[in-house]
């Protein structure tokens, strides 16, 4: 049983939701992280709004039972970062869901998409951020609080530089050879078994229940590893290419935002500071050469980029997603930014 003077305590909570898992955290003031817990994604898109409620409720209910946080007290804020929340209706519909159903959940909600609990947990006063998990994003909060994105679209209409992307890319790149429609790079057959391997398809009619009647963007996302152990393992030519051009849309990205960002985040000690989140950086050696190139402008609109630095968090985005919970509900967390992030690279063009 919790300490009833612990009753007293404001506790404040955070989501990180991505298209395929999420994570939760309680915070108290201080910034102390007093539980964790996980879940699956919570993107109302994907999965509708019911499942993104009751998702959202089990994960704060983990993380409740961890932190002997009684059931029935509601936390004082909740921040939720999710993926594919960045549409006003969408979290009018999540946070009334949330109040008439979970009614015991929070005293407060904020809701805002997956890049701006990535940068509050890096960032105090604005920067960048880059995902590429599943999906792609980039997001940009410059110091007076203007917001600019590139991408975020979903699968349909963009997700370039993702695990999906990838994924997708080589499987497109393997068909299109076999089809003779389109000359390929490099020699498409280690691809080929990798394919067949991996969705246990016999015959190229095998691949249409995975792509159309039985579609799941994170099942067929996570063919994008075996084509990263593809790059790293064995070499194949085409693997790397295909790492290399996902840097070089990545990096596009940048390139995108440049013109609207501001000056100070440019001019900053290590340059521009990005904050890069998601499963596909851990692949950044394959990534770099495609990234750096996708960074150099393309036209007279686009700017130089003088100086970058990649950041990756040592904590979780739902850290950043409590501290925007809290800040819209008029509280305050204690943040130590710099212990939040680390710097992989650092590159002066």
């Amino acid at each position: 049983m919790a300490d009833p003077a612990e009753k007293k305590v404001e506790y404040y909570g955070g989501i990180e939701g991505g298209a395929t898992h999420s994570k939760m955290v309680i915070m108290s003031s201080d910034g102390t992280i007093k539980a964790l817990s996980r879940g699956p994604s919570t993107n109302h898109w994907l999965i509708g709004i019911d499942e993104c409620l009751n998702r959202i409720h089990n994960m704060v209910v983990d993380a409740k039972l961890t932190a002997e946080i009684d059931l029935d007290i509601p936390l004082k804020s909740l921040g939720m970062s999710l993926s594919g929340g960045e549409q006003k209706e969408g979290q009018r519909k999540v946070i009334e869901g949330l109040k008439t159903t979970y009614p015991n959940i929070s005293e407060s909600y904020s809701m805002c998409t997956d890049t701006f609990g990535a940068i509050a947990t890096a960032c105090e006063a604005g920067g960048i951020v880059l995902i590429s998990g599943t999906g792609s994003n980039c997001q940009l909060i410059n110091p007076d609080g203007t917001v600019h994105g590139c991408g975020g679209w979903g699968h349909m209409l963009g997700d370039e530089g993702s695990a999906y992307w990838i994924a997708h890319k080589g499987v497109k790149t393997v068909y299109d050879a076999n089809d003779n429609f389109e000359e390929p790079p490099f020699d498409i057959s280690h691809v080929k078994k990798l394919m067949f391997d991996f969705f246990q398809v016999t015959e190229w009619y095998g691949m249409l229940d995975h792509l159309y009647s039985n579609f799941n963007k994170s099942r067929f996302a996570d063919f994008c590893v075996r084509l990263a152990e593809g790059a790293k393992e064995q070499n194949d030519e085409l693997c790397v290419w295909l790492f290399k051009e996902a840097g070089k849309h990545l990096g596009r990205h940048i390139l995108a935002l440049g013109p609207k960002i501001d000056k100070s985040l440019l001019k900053a000690e290590g340059g521009l500071q990005i904050v890069c989140v998601g499963s596909v950086w851990r692949s950044w050696d394959l990534l770099k050469e495609g990234f750096l190139e996708g960074l150099r402008p393309r036209n007279d609109k686009d700017i130089d980029i003088e100086e970058i630095s990649l950041l990756d968090l040592k904590e979780s985005p739902a850290v950043g997603a409590a501290v925007i919970g809290a800040r819209d509900s008029g509280s305050q967390l204690n943040i130590n930014y710099e212990k939040n992030v680390n710097v992989f690279f650092h590159h002066k063009f």
